[in-house]
């Protein structure tokens, strides 16, 4: 495959073939869960503001829209370790906000909105909220044009919490007015089980992206990477309507509306669908990209075999979406920061365990939020995905695999098959081999030569770019004319996560694009940076 990033290569890939592996090369955009901190002891104080401005789509479109963003000089970001960093006045979604359980969290709002919008405010559901200035609102306190208002509650839940408009809600949140808080437990699990990095990360090879080693005081919400995606949805028709009597200006034989209450919400209609306030492939772009600057936060996932992976998921929008993480499933934690636990044994109600469902797809609720754990081992695909060979006495050729109590190869982390289930070591994948892996595998592979070359060639069935040096033959891997991988190329495995509602992985009803986006399982020869 020649050299391109991954969003050009999933915009070829489809448009043009259909490849469930893919190997994608290095220098691509990684995702995380940035946001902004301001903790100072046991307090943390934001500023921020609700303002307008212009969203992009892949389409093209410039959709005018409100956001929450940052005062200026208000905010520091985190992870430190993702560079360049920015909170401007307006971005969708707003700044996820970044506390610690047991802080006193006070945000202050200032309304910079059009004057026709009216008033605005926030909404903390599941906090507790003390709110003081501003002007009395149906909800909360809300604060008029120009004015501000200011909430107060401490961070007693921790996980993933949403934040929204609570003034005129039908039409601010559409219109963008929504966030995200990370609530960050008070203490570290006392029995936390080792995670799959912290090898890598004491000798210096990978970075820490996290915000904390686990979600919650539990030890089984201990984690290795984290992700926080917002679903929602744009009506072209309302933002029209929107900008249209906030731009309005008075004339001869021409009378503005004085307020927002002329725009119809109703019927809905959506014409695009965004992760993090951008749609695919956009989404792919790095996290704080220059060309989106009130779109700061991207959705593409990695990961190396065997991480556990936080995912951090709010329904920001209208509509329930069903999201389906290919790969595996996924374990809930917790909703709306509440773990769903139950009771080990009647005689020791002291034990508790994890009792949230194992779903296919994370459907998000408007309003709700959902922390989950997902894991890829490669468990369960019946052939050796490392491409390994095995000599005629049945010894291994290439690395060996040591079954650890649960199966699988722990006890080398500098190993490129760390984690690999030994299960299915050396088995083949083809029935009738082309090149040097065994025989009696599940499935016959084609010529490649036949079916794909150049570009359009995922590279390898393999997973790392040594594998494909393994696994050559008469017919080699990839094929003559392509670029083979190198051992520290990312020739990872691609899945798509995307909805499935088929209308919401459309860009104005134009496929690719909406609610879709690709996580990498990449080998671990392959440094993840998520500060890119």
């Amino acid at each position: 495959m020649r050299d391109m990033t991954i969003k050009t290569f999933v915009e070829r890939l489809l448009r043009g073939a259909a490849v469930g592996l893919a190997t994608l090369l290095a220098g691509a955009a990684q995702a995380a869960a940035p946001g902004i901190t301001a903790s100072s002891g046991g307090t943390s104080t934001f500023n921020l503001s609700a303002a307008a401005a212009n969203i992009s789509q892949p389409d093209g479109a410039s959709i005018y829209s409100w956001g929450y963003g940052c005062v200026s000089g208000s905010a520091t970001h985190a992870p430190a370790a993702i560079t360049g960093g920015a909170c401007s006045t307006m971005q969708i979604p707003g700044p996820t906000l970044i506390v610690t359980q047991g802080q006193t969290v006070t945000v202050t709002l200032t309304n910079n909105l059009p004057a026709a919008a009216g008033n605005t405010s926030i909404l903390f559901p599941g906090f507790n909220v003390t709110a003081t200035g501003g002007v009395d609102g149906l909800l909360t306190k809300e604060a008029s044009v120009g004015g501000t208002v200011t909430y107060s509650f401490v961070a007693n839940s921790p996980g993933t919490h949403a934040y929204y408009s609570g003034t005129q809600g039908d039409l601010q949140i559409e219109m963008g007015l929504y966030g995200a808080i990370i609530v960050l437990p008070s203490a570290v699990p006392a029995n936390c089980v080792a995670t799959q990095n912290d090898s890598a990360r004491a000798n210096g090879v990978e970075g820490d992206f996290r915000h904390a080693t686990a979600a919650f005081n539990h030890a089984a919400t201990c984690y290795d990477r984290e992700y926080l995606f917002q679903f929602s949805e744009i009506d072209p028709k309302i933002h029209r309507a929107a900008q249209d009597i906030a731009t309005c200006n008075a004339g001869p034989g021409i009378t503005c509306p004085p307020n927002m209450n002329t725009v119809e919400t109703e019927p809905y209609k959506p014409a695009y669908f965004m992760i993090n306030g951008r749609s695919m492939p956009d989404d792919m772009d790095p996290n704080y990209a220059v060309q989106y600057p009130h779109q700061p936060y991207n959705g593409n996932p990695h990961m190396h075999p065997g991480e556990l992976v936080l995912l951090r998921v709010i329904g920001q929008g209208r509509w329930q979406h069903p999201f389906h993480e290919h790969g595996n499933h996924v374990r809930v934690l917790a909703r709306d920061g509440n773990l769903i636990l139950s009771q080990t044994a009647a005689s020791d109600p002291t034990q508790t365990k994890l009792a949230g469902p194992l779903l296919f797809t994370t459907t998000t609720t408007p309003g709700q939020a959902l922390d989950g754990i997902f894991q890829w081992t490669g468990k369960g695909l019946n052939w050796d995905v490392f491409g390994h060979r095995k000599a005629a006495n049945g010894s291994d050729v290439d690395d060996p695999c040591v079954p650890d109590a649960n199966g699988y190869y722990t006890s080398n982390p500098a190993a490129p098959n760390y984690y690999e289930w030994c299960g299915d070591h050396n088995k083949p994948l083809e029935d009738k081999p082309f090149g040097q892996v065994g025989s009696g595998g599940p499935v016959t592979l084609p010529d490649a030569n036949i079916v794909a070359n150049g570009p359009w060639y995922a590279g390898s069935p393999y997973l790392g770019g040594e594998a494909t040096g393994r696994a050559v033959g008469s017919t080699p891997i990839p094929p003559s004319g392509t670029v083979a991988n190198s051992p520290t190329d990312e020739a990872g495995f691609a899945y798509m996560w995307h909805s499935h509602n088929e209308r919401e992985i459309t860009t104005n009803n134009i496929f690719p694009g909406g609610m879709l986006m690709m996580m990498l399982v990449d080998p671990r020869a392959f440094t993840i940076d998520e500060s890119k």
